[in-house]
């Protein structure tokens, strides 16, 4: 099973690099973990901030649609973090078995909204999980919270991969956890995650960036895929496309 997982950036890298890119990796691809989605434009939210970024007309406001359409042989689940129009969205290859699927918050509520900066909302982690010969494998979709405060470690982080734990404790089966965290690799946040006893992709492979281009600043981590211990892991990379200020990662697994 191959799951890629992108932050869009709302498609701001520009939508025909990013339909271009589907069209790539779609055939080859048995479930899309995507971050910043939208499924309608925000009313008057033309120059609000939406972490520390202007919202402007070059963002992809229906992407949810537009994804939809082009995965047609895709089952798409979209779970929203903010107003009901922004969030993760999930596209699984129809002829797999989803046996369950939704969200849990693990950072403020579900209807929260923040004062000021809109990138300062509530987190959920949406899940999938599938029928693999009578088992079941979950995938969970993550974007972690941004407080315009860099990527290290604060009290609510801490407390977010928190949250997460209390709800893969409760999973039968492997799974995978994967996104964009928004945080460093040395931070108490991702250890709290390895010494539970998943693996960190990143680390396994030495990656050094998980960014693009686009991205301007120092710190070039914020990606992560994690897997129970008992997955085999056939292959991992970052992938090349610059479609994002993030790199898409891919993962295949052994099921």
């Amino acid at each position: 099973m191959k799951i890629i997982t992108l932050n869009t950036w709302v498609g701001r890298a520009g939508r025909d690099p990013f339909f271009a890119f589907l069209e790539k990796y779609r055939r080859d691809t048995d479930v899309f973990c995507f971050q910043e989605i939208r499924s309608a434009p925000h009313e008057h939210s033309q120059g609000v901030l939406a972490g520390g970024v202007a919202v402007n007309e070059n963002i992809m406001a229906e992407g949810v649609q537009e994804i939809s359409e082009r995965l047609s042989d895709f089952v798409a689940f979209f779970h929203p973090q903010l107003l009901e129009n922004y969030g993760l969205m999930m596209l699984v290859k129809k002829e797999l078995l989803v046996k369950e699927h939704g969200d849990v918050f693990v950072h403020k509520h579900r209807g929260y909204i923040p004062e000021g900066d809109i990138g300062k909302h509530a987190r959920n982690i949406q899940y999938a999980t599938l029928d693999i010969s009578g088992k079941p494998f979950t995938i969970i979709n993550f974007h972690g919270l941004w407080n315009g405060m860099g990527k290290t470690d604060t009290d609510d982080r801490i407390e977010q991969s928190k949250n997460i734990l209390n709800f893969t404790r409760g999973l039968k089966g492997d799974f995978v956890l994967c996104g964009d965290f928004n945080l460093l690799p040395d931070t108490e946040s991702i250890r709290l995650l390895e010494q539970s006893g998943l693996r960190n992709l990143i680390k396994e492979y030495g990656v050094t960036s998980t960014r693009t281009s686009f991205y301007t600043k120092p710190e070039k981590f914020a990606d992560y895929v994690f897997v129970t211990p008992s997955v085999k892991v056939a292959d991992f990379a970052v992938l090349p496309e610059e479609v994002s200020d993030h790199a898409a990662l891919m993962v295949e697994v052994e099921v």
